[in-house]
């Protein structure tokens, strides 16, 4: 190698290294133009930034609910109640508590918090809703001095203000003016008026250590930590813990007292509900105001933002609702409830609903609540099996028992039908013929069954999954859903397959008239049933209205498909008696719920009976039919709303499936009738009706006795279903009493 070349190499290397050395000097100068470029932009910020007047006057703006037409008035979230009280008359028990949970370093702090600077800055980088006003000064400027909005220049004018005036006033002025204005839910803003609020304690000098903690927990997020919710029973009582550490720490408590007060959450003692919950529109504002919150619209918001709420409910309609759910009852009317959800196809919108007569003297929102669906679900059955290739008229087996997995299941009084279509089983509601199509015909039947319910807008819930797997999944014998999401269901039907979210927020405009959200832009129908499918669940559906188990539904005038449901077990009344006695109750089967969901093109409705005080008691007692039917009294309620909800409206056909696929092609002739009928048959049959129909769809009229209700399949093991109405319920999946109604 020549001495020029080998001279070359190394001025190579050097040109290399001298590059690189450039590029991270650019980097550093880089960098410290950063550094500066933005100290910069904080002084100026900083010194152009004048802390405003404060707001003498705060006060919460009240924010009204209307019905559908965005004109009449539902009612109001106003529910401000505040008093203000010197720091020296708040213990230091409480304003420790409050500085624990809130900001540690409240009181050496310069007013921001870095931290949660750089949290913020990486929620909007990542497009993320602005957070980080994790400081009390923060978060008082934010209350006293700023809007509720959540922008960038917000945030930058929260900091410079909260950096001035952390300079400029004494902390304790400061932690005063918060304590008496933060909002800790309940309407409370103040901690003078949040312990009245929870504790029925006015006056903050006389709260407890556990008190204290306890409003300290739930003041970061009222609506997240409600303790009206079970399922946030567990990290309140997480959070408290923290608290409680924290003020250990500080030396404010001892470890004696945090061993003590860390095992449980105080006892609260709240003040009522104020009267605008008074009655059935109670359950409407209940309903619309828990939708608000999981759109993410915050509880002092809520209470006191100024929001103008449309919500989806029809005057109208809801009156209709109102006045079905109160007057068409049986005569004996103690402890009998009855929910009524209706929907209208192809939207979601719940129009109308009826959840009980008065929600300040029971919560409980029987339109709401989860409750075994019996036949009510096989439709979803029917929709799965049309996906997978079935018609309506291939047979199954209709005769009682029929073996699955080992086990001896039945229909209803152990009633014989011989070999029948889907068709014929949907509209008599025969068990065995179900079972024999899912269970036994199909491959993985009950897993494509729920598949089905999901996609028409049963909620994806444990139960629901767990019945993946059960036999018994087409009887419903879990609560699978409520008459709101069952309304919902069928719709789904009803709109030719497209389903849409359920909802009672149309609308949401804040103070200013921006929209802060619409349904219509964020709820979009979808194709979640195929539609030739959903046109054939129609049509059998309206044969149960024509000649099967809901053909009084004919009396609305109209064409009209729907499905009767009717589940079994065993009384909360009666679970104590046989199990103390060792007996499973082989011989006995109440009747828990008691359905009739059906639906014209224009609108779905699901009406849900039950009984007792947490609506697991016998409904029975409550007819004289031989069971409380689905065919019966739901239908006559069902009725005594729809028939004024339609009245005047132009009569709408359902769709007409493919003339192909309705056609009897099967040559076969069923074997056997309905046999072993009670020997208590109705004696009085509307003149429109069939007289070589089965004589088992109920009516009104009394019989002198019942006949004996046994049972048809052993019981299955207890799955615990985490409703609040189904305490340690044992589950009997293959018998649901008179499921086949």
């Amino acid at each position: 190698m020549s001495e020029a070349r080998r001279k070359a190499a190394p001025s190579r290397a050097r040109q290399k290294k001298h590059w690189a050395l450039r590029v991270l000097g650019w980097l550093a100068a880089l960098f410290f133009l950063g550094v500066i470029g933005a100290a910069a932009t904080f002084f100026i910020g900083y010194q152009t930034t004048d802390i405003p007047d404060p707001n003498k006057a705060f006060q919460t703006n009240t924010t009204t609910v209307y019905y559908a037409d965005g004109k009449t008035e539902l009612g109001t979230f106003f529910e401000q109640n505040r008093r203000t009280v010197p720091l020296a008359k708040i213990p230091k028990t409480v304003q420790d508590a409050v500085v624990a949970a809130e900001d540690r370093t409240f009181w050496t702090n310069p007013g921001i918090s870095p931290s949660g600077m750089a949290r913020a800055a990486f929620n909007i980088a990542r497009g993320q809703q602005l957070q980080g006003g994790s400081t009390i000064t923060q978060q008082y400027v934010k209350i006293m001095y700023l809007t509720q909005e959540r922008n960038l220049s917000r945030k930058f004018s929260e900091l410079f203000i909260a950096t001035k005036l952390s300079r400029q006033t004494d902390k304790k002025e400061i932690l005063e003016g918060y304590l008496n204005t933060i909002y800790f839910g309940e309407g409370a803003y103040g901690v003078a008026a949040a312990g009245d609020a929870y504790f029925s304690e006015p006056d903050p000098a006389r709260l407890t250590v556990d008190e204290a903690a306890f409003l300290a927990t739930v003041l970061n997020n009222p609506s997240y930590f409600d303790p009206d919710k079970p399922e946030a029973q567990k990290r309140i009582l997480e959070r408290y813990r923290y608290v409680l550490d924290g003020m250990r720490q500080t030396g404010t408590i001892s470890d004696a007292t945090y061993a003590k007060s860390s095992k449980k959450l105080p006892p609260l003692d709240k003040k009522d509900r104020g009267g605008r919950y008074a009655g059935t529109k109670g359950f409407l504002l209940d309903m619309a105001r828990k939708e608000l919150e999981r759109l993410g619209i915050p509880d002092d918001e809520i209470s006191g933002g100024g929001l103008r709420v449309v919500t989806t409910f029809d005057f109208g309609l809801q009156s209709k609702a109102v006045a079905a759910g109160v007057k068409r009852l049986p005569k004996k009317k103690n402890d009998l409830h009855v929910g009524i959800a209706s929907v209208k196809p192809g939207t979601g919108e719940l129009v109308a609903m009826y959840g009980g007569p008065d929600f300040l003297k029971n919560q409980l929102n029987w339109a709401t609540l989860r409750a075994r669906p019996g036949s009510s679900f096989k439709p979803f059955a029917v929709a799965a099996a049309l996906k997978d290739g079935r018609d309506l008229y291939d047979v199954y087996q209709g005769d009682s028992p029929i073996e699955v997995q080992g086990q001896e299941l039945g229909n209803e009084f152990n009633r014989d039908y011989g070999d029948v279509t889907l068709l014929k089983a949907t509209e008599q509601s025969v068990n065995t013929a179900f079972y024999d199509l899912v269970d036994n015909q199909m491959e993985n039947g009950p897993a494509k069954l729920v598949d089905a319910a999901e996609a028409a807008g049963i909620p994806k819930t444990q139960a629901l999954e767990r019945g993946r797997n059960n036999p018994a999944t087409v009887l419903g014998p879990d609560p699978y859903a409520s008459p709101v999401e069952m309304a919902n269901a069928y719709a789904t039907f009803a709109a030719g397959g497209m389903y849409a979210p359920v909802h009672t927020i149309k609308t949401v405009k804040t103070a200013a008239g921006t929209m802060r959200w619409n349904a219509a832009d964020k709820l979009k129908p979808t194709q979640m049933i195929d539609k030739e499918v959903a046109k054939l669940v129609n049509y059998a559906l309206q044969d149960v209205v024509q000649k099967g188990t809901g053909e009084d539904a004919k009396e609305l005038g109209r064409p009209v498909a729907g499905k009767t449901g009717t589940a079994g077990g065993v009384a909360v009344e009666h679970r104590a008696e046989f199990a103390k006695e060792g007996d499973d109750c082989k011989d006995c089967t109440d009747t828990l719920t008691s359905w009739w969901t059906g639906y014209t093109p224009e609108l779905s409705t699901s009406v849900l009976y039950r009984a007792g005080k947490t609506g697991e008691s016998d409904l029975d007692p409550y007819s004289s039919d031989p069971a409380f039917f689905g065919g019966n009294w739901p239908v006559k309620t069902w009725l005594a709303y729809m028939e004024p909800a339609l009245a005047g409206q132009a009569e709408t056909e359902f769709d007409e499936p493919d003339p192909d696929s309705i056609k009897n092609t099967p040559t076969f002739t069923p074997t056997q009738t309905p046999t072993s009928l009670p020997t208590q048959t109705p004696t009085q049959t509307p003149t429109n009706k069939p007289t070589n129909k089965p004589t088992q769809t109920p009516t009104n009229t009394p019989t002198k006795t019942r006949p004996t209700k046994t049972r048809e399949t052993p019981t299955w093991p207890t799955i615990p279903t985490g409703e609040p109405t189904e305490t340690n319920t044992p589950q009997t999946p293959g018998n649901q009493g008179p499921g086949s109604q």
